[in-house]
């Protein structure tokens, strides 16, 4: 009998070929047993394809969504949210395709849900530190002081608002109203913590060491960091107004 996970692991792609065979097989290599989700936004490059292929090995285990087009970052994760609620996991992983993010953490990340009492897990690259292998020190400041900016416009304590790296429980997904996110880009990150936070979710921080990515394009732009920027201030202004919505429909 195949052993049922309750962990999903969500990878958004577009035109990640160098990257995603590779990524697949040492996530489904790790001691705990995750199903991963590939959320691909119609990569011209065949990574879809390749996904495809490696579904007649991982059967069970591995699962796609194709989109038309890239249709942001946000909207990939919000889509992957709702198929993994569909789909009843308990643990819910936002992850890089590129190896930025080491697939090993998601076991810290895990622990720190399922043992430790955390309702969101960041895989914080500053929470001991500035912790990032290959970044030229103009990047290093860019993303460490956006993430005192946020820290100190919406009040939190969260040292890592940027990151991509989390595991977030059920209860989590199905309480946000994952129809009222706004955001696509980075800001979409910060966005979900806040929601989180404001919801009074216990989110902790777990550290990680990112690596840039070796293979394939960055994603970022210059839109999605002036998204981010002044996205912040859009959800403080409206923080005073309105608390977040939540999702009435939780069983």
């Amino acid at each position: 009998m195949i052993k049922v996970s309750k962990s999903l692991v969500i990878i958004p792609t577009y035109n990640e070929k160098e990257n995603v065979e590779r990524m697949i097989r040492t996530v489904f290599g790790l001691k705990s047993p995750f199903h991963i989700l590939i959320v691909d936004d119609g990569s011209p490059d065949g990574t879809a394809t390749i996904v495809k292929k490696l579904q007649e090995t991982f059967t069970t285990q591995l699962h796609i969504l194709e989109r038309k087009g890239k249709q942001g970052l946000g909207t990939a994760y919000i889509a992957g949210f709702k198929w993994a609620l569909d789909h009843e996991y308990d643990f819910i992983f936002e992850m890089d395709c590129d190896f930025s993010h080491n697939p090993n953490d998601l076991l810290k990340l895990h622990k720190a849900c399922a043992e430790e009492g955390a309702d969101v897990a960041i895989g914080s690259r500053y929470v001991s530190g500035v912790n990032v292998v290959n970044w030229p020190m103009s990047r290093v400041l860019m993303s460490y002081y956006a993430s005192v900016y946020v820290r100190k416009v919406l009040g939190i304590t969260i040292r890592d608002t940027t990151a991509g790296f989390k595991c977030y429980t059920k209860k989590v997904l199905q309480t946000i109203d994952l129809d009222n996110i706004k955001f696509k880009g980075y800001a979409f990150q910060i966005e979900m913590k806040f929601t989180a936070i404001q919801l009074g979710f216990n989110v902790v921080e777990v550290p990680i060491i990112f690596t840039d990515r070796k293979e394939g394009t960055s994603k970022m732009s210059g839109s999605i960091f002036k998204e981010a920027f002044f996205g912040v201030i859009e959800m403080k202004i409206k923080s005073f107004f309105t608390k977040p919505k939540s999702n009435a429909n939780i069983n």
